[in-house]
Formats: C-alpha cells, sequence, structure tokens
C-alpha cells in the first residue's frame, strides 16, 4: 500500500509537472493566408492559382499587338495613346482632355490632343491607389484609397498642377480591395464609389462592402447599397438616372462559380445584393450562407460569367456607333487569375430590351488573350465614351490606351 500511495503521488506530479510544460511550450504558429486566398478549400481547385502580377510598367509602342485586337466589322481599333504605366480609370473633360488613374504606381496622367497629336502628361505622383478620376466645373476630383482629392482649374495648370484640395479623409484604409472606382451623379451634386470587402469572403464591417455617395455641398456620405462584395465600374444610364454597375464574385467556390454581375440601383437607397451570404443573386454561400435565403436579397440584372473580372463600364450614348448600339453597356472584363483555362480579357456588349431589360451579352473587342496558349499579353480596365462618339478602353497592362470608331 506505501508503495502504491507514493507511485500514485509521483504518477500525479509527473501528470502535472508534464501539463505544466506543455501549458509553457509556445503554441506553434498558425500561419494565416493572405486576404485573396481565404475562403480557399482543399476541394480539388487549382493549387497553383494566384492573383496576376500587376502592370506597373508601360510596354514600349512598337511592341503592343494592336493587330491582334478584333472589333466587329465596321469598326477600327488603334493605339491612341501610350506611356502610362499601370493606367486604368478614364474621364473625359468637356474640353476633350482624357484623365487617367492608376492603382499602383500613384500617378495620375492627362492625355491632350493638339493637332491630331496626343501627348501624355503626369500631373500627379505618389498618391496612394489614385484609381477613381472624375471632372466636374474644371476641377479633377481623385479618389485614393482612403480619401478624395480635388485639382481646381486643372486644365489650366497641366504643366505645374496645383497643390490638392483634401475634399474627405475619413475612408477606410484596408488594401484589400481599397482602391475606388469614381463617378458624378447626372446633377453634379454627388460622387458615388464603392467600398470594397477587406478580403475574399467574410463578414464584413458595416462599412464596407457597400456603394456610397459623398454630397459635395454638405461633405455627408451617405449608403445607398449594401451587399456589394467590389464594385469598380458603375455608370448612370440617361433618360432614368438609374446607377449600374459591376460587381466581382467571391473566389475559392470553384473555377466556375460564382459570376460576376451587372447591378441597377432601382431604389435610390437600401438595396442590398447579399454579400456575404448570397452570390449571383442565386447561389447561397457555402461558408457564410447557412440558414439564409437568396431570397431576402436583391438580384442582379444579369451574370457576367465566373471570375471575368469585370471592371469599368458605360452606357454608349454617342452618335457614330450604328443604331442598335444606342444605350448598350459596354464592360472591360480585366480576366480572371483563378481560373485554369483563363476567361475575360475582353470588352463586352450588353444589350438592353424595351422594359430595359438585359438580353445578350456578346464580345465586343477580344483578343488581348490567346486561347492557344492561355496567355494574356494586356488586361482592359475601363472604357470611356468620348464626346465625337467613339470608345476608349484603358490596359493597365501595356500602360495604353485603344481607340475604337465606326467608319460610316
Amino acid at each position: 500500500m506505501k508503495f502504491k500511495v507514493i507511485y500514485s503521488l509521483m504518477f500525479a506530479a509527473g501528470m502535472t509537472l508534464t501539463g505544466l510544460a506543455s501549458a509553457q511550450a509556445p503554441a506553434a504558429p498558425v500561419a494565416i493566408p493572405p486576404t485573396w486566398a481565404q475562403g480557399r478549400t482543399a476541394d480539388g481547385m487549382n493549387p497553383s492559382l494566384a492573383p496576376s502580377p500587376p502592370g506597373i510598367s508601360a510596354m514600349p509602342v512598337e511592341d503592343i499587338p494592336v493587330s491582334k485586337l478584333k472589333v466587329p466589322p465596321g469598326f477600327k481599333i488603334e493605339l491612341w495613346a501610350a506611356g502610362m504605366p499601370n493606367g486604368r480609370s478614364m474621364t473625359e473633360a468637356p474640353s476633350g482632355t482624357v484623365f487617367v488613374g492608376t492603382r499602383f504606381t500613384g500617378n495620375v496622367y492627362a492625355v491632350v490632343t493638339k493637332n491630331g497629336k496626343r501627348e501624355v502628361r503626369t500631373i500627379a505622383k505618389g498618391l496612394h491607389r489614385p484609381n477613381g478620376v472624375a471632372f466636374i466645373d474644371g476641377s479633377l476630383y481623385v479618389a485614393e484609397l482612403s480619401r478624395i482629392i480635388r485639382y481646381d482649374n486643372i486644365e489650366q495648370n497641366l504643366d505645374n498642377p496645383p497643390a490638392p484640395v483634401v475634399v474627405f479623409d475619413a475612408l477606410p484604409k484596408d488594401e484589400p480591395h481599397g482602391w475606388k472606382f469614381m463617378t458624378v451623379s447626372p446633377d453634379k451634386k454627388y460622387l458615388y464609389f464603392q467600398i470594397g470587402t477587406p478580403s475574399n469572403i467574410i463578414i464584413p464591417p458595416y462599412t464596407h462592402a457597400a456603394i456610397v455617395r459623398l454630397n459635395l455641398k454638405t461633405n455627408i456620405l451617405e449608403y445607398v447599397a449594401t451587399g456589394v462584395r467590389n464594385s469598380v465600374g458603375m455608370d448612370f444610364q440617361k433618360g432614368t438616372n438609374e446607377l449600374w454597375f459591376t460587381n466581382n464574385g467571391r473566389d475559392w467556390v470553384s473555377e466556375d462559380l460564382p459570376n460576376d454581375t451587372l447591378n441597377r440601383l432601382v431604389r435610390p437607397k437600401g438595396m442590398n445584393f447579399g454579400y456575404p451570404f448570397c452570390h449571383q443573386g442565386d447561389l447561397v454561400d457555402p461558408d457564410l450562407g447557412k440558414g439564409r435565403s437568396c431570397d431576402e436579397f436583391d438580384k442582379p440584372e444579369m451574370k457576367l460569367g465566373a471570375h471575368v473580372a469585370a471592371l469599368g463600364m458605360r452606357f454608349y450614348n454617342g452618335q457614330q456607333f450604328p443604331a442598335e448600339y444606342k444605350g448598350n453597356i459596354f464592360i472591360a472584363e480585366h480576366g480572371s487569375w483563378n481560373k485554369t483555362k483563363k476567361s475575360g480579357y475582353q470588352v463586352v456588349r450588353v444589350v438592353l430590351d424595351a422594359k430595359n431589360k438585359p438580353i445578350k451579352l456578346e464580345p465586343f473587342v477580344t483578343g488581348w488573350l490567346d486561347s492557344s496558349n492561355n496567355e494574356a499579353w494586356g488586361r482592359p480596365v475601363d472604357v470611356q465614351v468620348l464626346k465625337d462618339g467613339s470608345m476608349l478602353v484603358s490596359d493597365d497592362e501595356t500602360g495604353s490606351i485603344f481607340r475604337v470608331s465606326y467608319a460610316k
């Protein structure tokens, strides 16, 4: 009995010491995946898929293979301007000057046309994610990651731009999906832009995954739509003054789901498009959607394809293209990174019917992606309809802008 008691005490003491040693041993660090990989599961998806490196240099003019780009019969596409590293979102001033924002280089460019020749000028450097640009009454507004700034009388000072005026500086500072696309309301009273989700798939803070507008008179930020994962393109429809926008679906459900979408604000406030619980209007999220229904949320107008990265979009209200193109929507698809067989890398055309519903989606500009080897040499980002009725397409991989025109 004596030995049993001693052994029991020794065993208990050993267990206690072992427990203390275990408690004191540092826990193995848990690797936190980058935000783009969050939600990724070992379900057979290609493990080598990862975001493409950004285009941060400009391709020499002689190396840009414009001849590979294809447009419908009667149309022509040509190189319009080059030498803009990472050139992305565009806006045109009434005078014809085209301003171009960037995501990675921190620059803002101005393309000026004189005597039929175009000159690219860098009017701002060292900004933080100055992707969104908008022009109102002589002033250029630029959306950085966490603030909106303004350059007054910019066209009179392209060679010596003034210091920017800070318009609003209380936006979130999250880098993932933090860059902004920006547009102006028809009455010029508001700037509309998105605040994207700070990760691939999470329950976002109430400040994120939304479309907002900034009142330029009161400086009040208003939320007009929620449940929007990340929109990098929007435009107001002439006649209805309704805002339409693209939205990028989440990653890692599968290579074929969910679709990017084309959405419409039919109510000025209060619409919820489902993120993170529902995607593409009818796909309950496998991670966060349990117990939820897509019937709770507003539906998109059209599915655009899985992971095509639908970015800049504009309604065509020009006079140059044939009549059947009037009122169409053109969307720049930046192209997929998370599909083994790449998709996107084109500009598509969306046709609306008499009831203002999308009825057809078709390629309009193709050729950036070579299907024979699954390689792309460029990535379209934004479209901009010029005053003369032609259309520009920016490409941040080559740092250039192409012009599509129609020969009557």
